[in-house]
């Protein structure tokens, strides 16, 4: 999986857009959910990156069920963001989808991994 897979440079292109919103919402005054985002947000690339080097299918499968779970908390910080009308549709929209297709990204690799465990 290392190298320029499709999650690999999905996920880094997510996180590059999750920081770029945090300083959208730190300039509307908006601390605490900015480092909620961010930090759920870039931690689905950082498990990723951390399960290319898993001691086992086991890990490999684990961290990348943890990047799931992180993805599916950055779906709630992004609609809590949106249905408090600090992010306007457009923006809510396309965050989202990229955030839905790194979770079907995810769930396809978890369940191809643990059929060759």
């Amino acid at each position: 999986m290392k190298g320029d897979s499709a999650i690999r440079v999905k996920s880094m292109d997510f996180a590059i857009r999750i920081i770029k919103l945090r300083r959208f919402l730190q300039n509307a005054k908006e601390f605490d959910l900015s480092s909620q985002v961010a930090r759920s947000g870039t931690a689905i690339g950082a498990l990723i990156r951390e399960a290319e080097y898993a001691e086992s299918k086991a890990d490999f499968v684990h961290k990348m069920r943890i990047a799931l779970k992180e993805a599916n908390e950055t779906s709630y910080w992004l609609e809590l963001l949106y249905k408090t009308e600090i992010l306007a549709d457009n923006i809510y929209n396309s965050l989202k989808v990229d955030n839905e297709e790194l979770k079907k990204m995810l769930v396809c690799i978890i369940n191809t991994s643990i059929k060759s465990i």
